[in-house]
């Protein structure tokens, strides 16, 4: 038990008030686009805004969660308007799942504002501190995986 004991224990702290906060903002956003959206069902959006179409396994593998999981937020987020599957045209037993241009335009509103509301409240860092902090995140975010 010396200083890097102590050190760990407020990084762990200072995780769970971040991911506290999170929840918070993540239904926050959620509601924004959508009162009736889950907002486990966010990431999901926000995955397909970024990356385009994908199979449902890879986002599955991408989310992190279970086939049973993804096919319920799927639906969810489908009755919704913002997400719709088609089949692969390659592989009719694949389907492949995407945003609807009314799904795009609420994620794409909604990200703008969480990013002008970093760039507020980042306003007084130095760029190099949110580089620096930016690197940090990706690293232990590779050593969590």
């Amino acid at each position: 038990m010396g200083r890097m004991d102590d050190a760990i224990t407020e990084l762990e702290a200072q995780l769970v008030e971040m991911w506290r906060r999170g929840r918070a903002r993540t239904r926050d956003r959620a509601a924004a686009i959508n009162p009736r959206l889950d907002p486990t069902c966010y990431p999901l959006l926000v995955t397909l805004r970024q990356q385009g179409q994908l199979s449902m396994s890879a986002l599955g593998a991408e989310l992190n969660i279970e086939k049973s999981t993804l096919t319920r937020q799927i639906d969810a987020v489908a009755r919704l308007g913002l997400a719709q599957r088609t089949s692969d045209p390659d592989d009719a037993r694949v389907r492949l799942v995407s945003l609807t241009d009314d799904g795009a335009r609420q994620v794409d509103a909604v990200t703008g504002d969480a990013i002008s509301e970093w760039r507020t409240r980042l306003a007084a860092w130095d760029q190099n501190e949110v580089r620096e902090l930016t690197r940090l995140l990706a690293k232990l975010a590779a050593e969590t995986d």
